[in-house]
């Protein structure tokens, strides 16, 4: 793998007594969110060969929106992902050979992850750095590569896309 995009799902309805998680869907604004990152993944030409995601409703309904973005993406849903912890996410990476892998899934995990992978391999910028260890809202990506020519590297943050940066002005 020589780059891995690590993208939130979009805005849920909120979680209340009676909603099981697990089943919670996008909110009308996700939709829209989610089609907008879509489209601005491939103007950037963020390519995914294979999209793992959690198999939770939101995950699915933002991952939808992605692959209607790019054409013949290769979708799996892994369990383990859902609500996924570190080396949960590491297990998932090991089951692709593809050479970009893009994982839509939840917060934690999404952005401790990213962490991770900025303390292991840095960052191209220092901005983009200082955004991601602010937050990792809803509908977010980021990028993470490897230089073509190691692929032994530790991937390094190139970009991070936040959504409520694309959406125009109100």
């Amino acid at each position: 793998m020589q780059r891995l995009i690590l993208m939130r799902h979009a805005k849920t309805e909120p979680w209340t007594e009676g909603i099981e998680d697990f089943g919670r869907a996008l909110l009308p604004r996700g939709h829209d969110d989610a089609k907008l990152m879509a489209d601005t993944l491939v103007a950037a030409n963020w390519t995914p060969g294979q999209i793992l995601i959690s198999p939770a409703r939101r995950t699915r309904e933002t991952a939808a929106h992605v692959c209607a973005a790019f054409a013949n993406e290769r979708v799996r849903p892994i369990e383990a992902l859902y609500l996924a912890g570190l080396s949960d996410i590491d297990a998932a990476l090991a089951t692709t050979d593809a050479e970009t892998v893009m994982i839509i899934g939840h917060n934690p995990g999404i952005h401790d992850y990213a962490l991770l992978l900025t303390d292991r391999g840095g960052a191209a910028s220092d901005a983009d750095r200082r955004l991601l260890f602010e937050k990792f809202p809803t509908s977010c990506a980021a990028l993470f590569a490897r230089p073509e020519d190691d692929a032994e590297a530790p991937l390094r943050l190139m970009d991070v896309l936040r959504v409520s940066e694309l959406r125009p002005p109100a």
